[in-house]
């Protein structure tokens, strides 16, 4: 019988004074008996909220039910019906906000850890052999390219193979995941994991090729003399900056360049590895989303003195993620709320001393309903900085778009779909940040399976 009283699992967590020192992954996964224990809170409702609220449908209860039963294997394979990359997914997604902002007991004895558990399932069975790609349909002799190998191109080609199709993945870097690389620490989401759930896709046969450029390297247009559909996943990697003076200091990064530099290139190793980076004695990060939290985490990591998130608005405003901010505080990380960067101050050799913040309080609410930063007359001040880190968001790059004039764009930047989820050029397909200029993992995947269906539509299959 489920036992929904019970005390909800969260599992076993690095100290934070231990952690703050290593880029090791911070959560650890359910043991067999925390796992048993959580799945027993589940009480298996018959309408499925939680399954309804996530965005890519994952069985939930059935694969929860799975895990009561010890068979792990089939908990697995029920995950993969319609996600598969539930390893990636239990560590990353906003669970709060779908499945378990859902979860009937939330109220009264707080959801049942449904990512939790999805991560126990998939690390286990893969640790036992028993996570199995689904095999594919028979050979259908189309050819579609994705472009990106980030969470939405992933699950576009994972479906297309899936439903017969040959599939090739671009990727511009030198190794593959997308925004999962180079974005996401790994004290968040190992590199181990990201590369298990490449090897998933390809297991299935889908081709990879790193270091392609596409409207560089080779255009879209030569795409489509080659493949009979193309996917545009190529996400947003270009970094939004304030415009504000002495933006251009030594000393100031957006957060992508921050992050590439330490999850990518893993200069926080320097010089075993060939990328260097410095952070100085105070860091001062510039945003209150996920990647302001991530900048800010990993450069608590460089060993500065103090790391800084400031954030226009109040605590109750900020985008990121709850556990975030909360892991955040407890590595040490110091907010302030409120204020609004004015000025990077510099010193007579072009280094960054500090910036000029205005102080804030709440007007009437904007356009999506959060209350308006109005600034304070005479109350600017300066905090002082070594390193600045901007990471108020982010934007698609144009070099697909550029090389591509007929592929229409919106205001935005980002790539504009019809009606029917078409681009303006026939057999061209988009989705994720390319097409939403910033958004969470889960998202993109939802948009690339839901690409997948329509190619394959495109394509005549059934």
């Amino acid at each position: 019988m489920p036992n929904p009283s019970s005390p909800r699992q969260n599992g076993h967590q690095q100290e934070p004074s231990v952690r703050k020192n290593n880029f090791e992954e911070v959560a650890h996964t359910f043991t067999h008996e925390e796992a048993l224990l959580e799945a027993d809170r589940c009480l298996n409702c018959p309408t499925h909220p939680c399954q309804n609220a996530c965005p890519v449908g994952v069985h939930i209860p059935a694969f929860i039910a799975k895990v009561k039963t010890g068979d792990i294997g089939a908990a697995a394979s029920e995950i993969m019906q319609t996600s598969l990359l539930p390893a990636i997914c239990g560590r990353v997604c906003p669970q709060e906000k779908h499945c378990e902002g859902h979860c009937v007991l939330k109220a009264k004895f707080g959801s049942v850890n449904i990512g939790g558990l999805e991560r126990y399932v998939a690390d286990t069975a893969r640790a036992q052999g028993a996570l199995k790609p689904p095999t594919p349909c028979e050979n259908t002799g189309k050819k579609v390219v994705c472009i990106g190998s980030g969470p939405s191109s992933l699950a576009c080609a994972a479906e297309l193979r899936r439903a017969g199709h040959d599939v090739t993945v671009l990727e511009a870097l030198h190794a593959y995941g997308g925004v999962l690389r180079y974005g996401i620490p790994s004290f968040r989401l190992p590199r181990e994991v990201i590369n298990k759930e490449v090897e998933t896709v390809q297991e299935m046969g889908v081709k990879f090729k790193t270091d392609v450029l596409v409207g560089a390297t080779i255009t879209l247009t030569e795409l489509l003399k080659e493949y009979d559909a193309v996917y545009i996943g190529s996400g947003a990697g270009l970094p939004m900056m304030l415009g504000i003076e002495g933006e251009n200091a030594v000393g100031v990064y957006s957060a992508n360049e921050f992050l590439t530099r330490v999850n990518l290139m893993q200069a926080y190793k320097f010089p075993e590895t060939d990328t260097p980076i410095r952070v100085g004695k105070n860091v001062i990060v510039l945003g209150g989303g996920n990647s302001a939290m991530d900048a800010a985490r990993c450069a608590m990591r460089l060993s500065p003195e103090t790391v800084t998130i400031a954030y226009r608005r109040s605590a109750e405003e900020m985008p990121a993620r709850a556990a975030e901010v909360e892991h955040a505080q407890e590595e040490g990380v110091q907010f302030e709320y409120l204020v609004t960067p004015k000025e990077v101050v510099k010193d007579e050799y072009g280094h960054v001393t500090g910036v000029r913040f205005t102080r804030n309080e709440l007007g009437a609410p904007d356009e999506k309903g959060r209350r308006r930063p109005v600034e304070i007359a005479g109350s600017d001040f300066v905090m002082p900085a070594d390193t600045v880190i901007v990471a108020i968001g982010q934007r698609p790059n144009p070099t697909i778009t550029k090389t591509t004039p007929d592929l229409k764009t919106t205001e935005r930047g980002v790539i504009a779909l019809n009606e029917k989820g078409e681009t303006s050029l026939k057999g061209v397909f988009a989705g994720g940040d390319i097409i939403r200029g910033g958004a969470t993992v889960l998202l993109a995947m939802n948009d690339g399976i839901a690409a997948a269906g329509k190619i394959n539509e495109y394509l005549g299959g059934k």
